[in-house]
């Protein structure tokens, strides 16, 4: 998905609601600047603010990234997971996730699974985000560093970690090789 359909989706669900960017901001905690970077220059937040956003609109995280018919069983192949969620490591900043949505196109999901890789700019700016809810995550390739409250983690190729998710925390890639994770976020309702 382009980061143009997530800032319209949102807009879309703002103006449904009778939602400006100021309660927006109060609803979710997150800075009006932050949350007009996203909408106007198409910045696409890390998955926490995008989970708070949901949230205070009354959605499902999918909702932004996909919302079409689907019927069981849902199955991705590889070949055809596209990556569609950047997460910058700034403004003016390289990439330092890219998220590939396992579930996109499953509209009745409670849970959001995602291929993910973590490349080694994820290590130079390390924000705590939290959120109600859980993840559960599966190291397939490289290292990863988990900060989980003020404690640190580090888990290699088979290792996993299961967590809630209010407690903050930030994942990110050990060394100069991109990691990848298999990662399960569930957000209650």
């Amino acid at each position: 998905m382009q980061t143009g359909k997530v800032s319209q989706r949102i807009t879309y669900f703002m103006e449904k609601r009778d939602i400006d960017l100021e309660k927006l901001s109060q609803l979710t905690g997150l800075d009006t600047p932050f949350l007009n970077t996203m909408l106007t220059d198409n910045v696409y937040p890390p998955l926490g603010p995008l989970m708070k956003i949901a949230r205070a609109l009354g959605v499902r995280l999918g909702t932004f990234l996909d919302d079409q018919d689907s019927k069981d069983p849902f199955i991705v192949r590889r070949p055809d997971r596209e990556a569609e969620i950047s997460v910058l490591g700034g403004k003016g900043k390289p990439a330092a996730l890219k998220f590939y949505s396992l579930g996109k196109g499953k509209t009745d999901r409670h849970m959001e699974p995602f291929f993910v890789e973590i490349l080694p700019e994820s290590a130079k700016e390390k924000k705590l985000s939290s959120h109600e809810g859980e993840e559960f995550i599966v190291v397939q390739q490289g290292s990863i560093e988990i900060i989980y409250g003020k404690e640190i983690y580090r888990l290699n190729k088979g290792d996993s970690v299961y967590y809630n998710s209010v407690v903050p925390h930030y994942v990110s890639c050990v060394g100069d090789e991109k990691a990848e994770i298999l990662a399960v976020i569930y957000i209650p309702k």
